[in-house]
C-alpha cells in the first residue's frame, strides 16, 4: 500500500497540472491547480501508525496559496506535491504598471480561443477554462494574480461606468444578488469570454454588449452587472 508524509504546516509545490473538487467525492472539479502552484494542506486525513497517508483515505483538503483557493484533492494526486522551499508570493504592482501589462493579457486570451476548447467548469488550464479561469491565466501570464471566482473577481476589481470602460477591464453578469460570469473588455462593445453550451456556445468567443446581438450577446446583455478596473494584484494570506 503506497503511503505519503503530509504535514498542514509547510507549502507544497505543485509538479504537474492537478485538479481540486468541491468535495471529498472528487466527482465535481472545483478549479485546477498548473504546474507550480503552490498550496497547503487545510485538514490532515486519518494517519497509519507509521503516520502515513495511505490509499484509504480520497481525498485531503487543501487551500491554494496564490488565490486562498479551498478545495479536496484526490489522495492520487498527493505524490505529485513537493515541499516548496520558497514561498512563492506575487509582486506587488501598481495601477500603471498593470495596465502596460493588459495588451499581453488580451493577447493571452486572443491565443486561448484560437485553440480547440470547450467550456470547463472549474478549468484554469488551457486548453479548457471556465470564465473567471480564463481571467484568471491571462492575468496571471503576465504575472497579475485574480480571485478564482467571477463574484470574487468582481469584489476584488474597482468599479467602474461603462463611459471609463478600457480595453482589459472586466464585464460582469448575474443576478442582482451576485456575479455568475465574467468577460474581458477589448474595446468598440466587444469583450471575450469562456461560455456553456447552455447560453449558445461551448467555449471562448467575442461577443458584443448590445440588444441587438446575436443570441448569446443577447443573452449575456440581458444579465449585465457591471465593469471592473484590475489595480492590484491579488496577495494571498495562505
Amino acid at each position: 500500500m503506497t503511503k505519503y508524509q503530509l504535514s498542514d504546516v509547510v507549502e507544497y509545490r505543485v509538479r504537474s497540472h492537478i485538479n481540486i473538487y468541491d468535495s471529498p467525492d472528487c466527482d465535481r472539479l472545483a478549479t485546477q491547480a498548473a504546474a507550480g502552484r503552490h498550496l497547503r494542506v487545510v485538514q490532515l486525513p486519518p494517519l497509519d501508525k507509521d503516520r502515513g497517508v495511505n490509499f484509504d483515505t480520497t481525498a485531503v483538503m487543501v487551500r491554494l496559496c496564490e488565490d486562498d483557493y479551498p478545495g479536496w484533492l484526490n489522495i492520487r494526486d498527493v505524490g505529485l506535491l513537493d515541499v516548496s522551499q520558497t514561498l512563492d508570493r506575487p509582486d506587488v504592482l501598481s495601477e500603471t504598471e498593470i495596465r502596460a501589462k493588459l495588451p499581453t493579457v488580451i493577447n493571452f486570451a486572443h491565443q486561448a480561443m484560437n485553440q480547440s476548447n470547450y467550456y470547463l467548469w472549474g478549468g484554469t488550464v488551457a486548453p479548457n477554462y471556465d470564465c473567471s479561469g480564463l481571467m484568471q491565466a491571462a492575468f496571471l501570464s503576465t504575472g497579475i494574480w485574480l480571485p478564482r471566482d467571477a463574484y470574487q473577481q468582481e469584489a476584488f476589481t474597482k468599479a467602474i461606468s461603462f463611459s471609463d470602460l478600457k480595453s482589459g477591464d472586466l464585464v460582469f453578469f448575474g443576478t442582482s444578488k451576485k456575479a455568475t460570469h465574467v468577460g474581458l473588455y477589448l474595446g468598440d462593445r466587444r469583450y471575450i469570454h469562456s461560455s456553456g453550451k447552455e447560453q449558445g456556445r461551448n467555449g471562448i468567443g467575442i461577443d458584443i454588449l448590445s440588444e441587438n446581438g446575436d443570441k448569446v450577446s443577447q443573452i449575456y446583455y440581458q444579465q449585465l452587472r457591471g465593469y471592473g478596473k484590475v489595480v492590484a494584484s491579488y496577495q494571498s494570506s495562505c
